[in-house]
């Protein structure tokens, strides 16, 4: 075993991890749900675009965190080098528990249950086997194979995981691009664009502001995933202008694709059939209107290519946070091991697929979504605090503009308001989890001390060692 990563991920890999990570299955998805909180096409176009302004000034911002601590892990070492261990630590803890792996299996899910369109005997409702009210179904077993899958492609080398990931980004944006196309050359509607933006659902209150907050989760959660190519940075070439470069191009020009499709959405189906779409998948209504069965066929695959690239830069990414934290004795030792042949942390990859897979038997896709986003921006905005008590500290480091940091941080810190208020269920247990962490960080960090304790009290230099440990 080897203990170093490979560079070897140039700038258009690097964007291809960006927006193939970004676009998954949310795009399809969560437009329902945001129609039946927001009731209107305006307001549906509206979180998009906020959703795409507040990504992409969160990515900006995060562009100068990258220039100036090109390192391994992103954002964890964002947070170890100005905040402290600890404060990294939790981060991991909760990338592992609830952030990464979360969303992960909320896709795999995803991509089961679109692929149970081709596939009847997939499905939510045909179990395997049965415990109680329990049960195991087809579709949590094809989620649980896609994992499986994904993991083992990427335990091949980054090469391999990087190949996938560029063919399936690829995929997935032509067969957007088709769906745009399509809708614009066969499905424009007037009568639909006329009840949709007619004068009567334009009627702000000020209530609509808290409406908004909590609507615009479901975008950010088809927004928010940009940080993954932060934890590759290990393997990037030139990562002080990579990445920031990656973030720029594969965030902006995702956040308009969103904006696009959705105005495609609102352009060729009446805000009721958004509401009440099979599956919660609006493009299914004019895609099947349009061509019919067939239709919904094409859609299926295009959102299963969608969710499977998705994965798989998420998978590839999140398993080096847990090799960098496990190298700084802060996780599992063995998680730090890299394979001599391949140079990829296949431990890691293995034990973030086992935690997944432990998910999928939990949960289902609704569920995990605000779970996922609450402790996903809390640690988004403590990053981006982060930028000024850097500058602080090195006032010759790169700089972008603060008013990107700014409005990110306002905006994620009353839409995490809102969460509170109005979703708790899924969110405060997020927060447990996280605290949950503290006594976790004290026992590895007391072993580690013990470790370095143990490793130096025969040296020549021990005095001198201890006393730097003390300190």
């Amino acid at each position: 075993m080897s203990d170093e990563l490979k560079r070897s991920m140039s700038l258009p890999d690097s964007i291809s991890i960006v927006a193939g990570s970004m676009i998954g299955c949310g795009i399809f998805l969560v437009t329902a749900d945001i129609a039946r909180q927001v009731e209107t096409a305006f307001y549906i176009l509206l979180v998009w675009i906020i959703a795409g302004i507040v990504s992409l000034c969160g990515a900006i911002a995060y562009g100068e965190l990258a220039t100036n601590i090109p390192d391994e892990g992103g954002q964890y070492m964002y947070l170890k080098k100005i905040f402290n261990d600890k404060v990294a630590f939790l981060f991991g803890w909760t990338l592992f528990l609830v952030i990464q792996a979360g969303t992960i299996a909320a896709i795999s899910v995803a991509f089961a249950k679109f692929a149970g369109l081709l596939l009847p005997w997939v499905s939510s409702s045909n179990n395997l086997f049965t415990i109680g009210s329990w049960g195991f179904s087809t579709q949590q077993a094809f989620a649980l194979c896609v994992i499986v899958l994904l993991t083992y492609i990427n335990s091949r080398g980054v090469e391999a995981g990087v190949i996938t990931q560029n063919i399936f980004t690829v995929a997935k944006i032509l067969g957007i691009i088709g769906i745009i196309i399509c809708g614009i050359l066969f499905g424009l509607n007037f009568e639909t664009i006329t009840s949709n933006f007619a004068p009567t659902t334009f009627n702000f209150q000020i209530g609509d502001i808290a409406k908004l907050s909590t609507a615009t989760v479901g975008a950010l959660f088809a927004s928010l995933s940009w940080n993954n190519i932060t934890f590759v940075a290990g393997e990037i070439k030139e990562p002080e202008k990579n990445v920031k470069k990656a973030l720029l191009y594969g965030v902006g020009g995702v956040a308009l694709l969103y904006v696009i499709v959705n105005v495609i959405y609102v352009l060729t189906t009446p805000v009721a059939a958004i509401q009440t779409a099979p599956e919660d998948i609006v493009a299914v209504v004019s895609m099947t209107e349009i061509f019919g069965e067939a239709g919904k066929n094409v859609l299926a695959l295009i959102i299963m290519t969608s969710a499977f690239g998705a994965s798989n830069g998420m998978v590839m990414a999140g398993a080096r946070v847990y090799y960098k934290m496990a190298k700084d004795r802060l996780f599992f030792r063995s998680l730090a091991a890299i394979n001599r042949k391949t140079r990829v942390p296949v431990n890691s990859l293995w034990a973030q697929c086992a935690w997944i897979s432990a998910l999928i038997f939990w949960g289902n896709y609704t569920q995990l979504l605000d779970f996922v986003i609450f402790a996903q921006l809390i640690f988004y905005v403590i990053s981006i605090i982060g930028i000024f008590i850097y500058r602080r500290k090195n006032p010759d480091a790169f700089r972008v503009n603060s008013i990107f940091a700014i409005i990110f941080i306002v905006v994620s810190c009353y839409i995490i308001l809102c969460l509170s208020i109005y979703k708790p269920t899924y969110t405060l247990p997020g927060l447990l989890i996280t605290f949950a962490g503290l006594p976790v960080y004290s026992l590895w960090n007391s072993a580690k001390q013990k470790a370095y304790k143990e490793r130096i009290k025969n040296s020549k230099y021990a005095d001198k060692l201890m006393d730097n440990l003390d300190k």
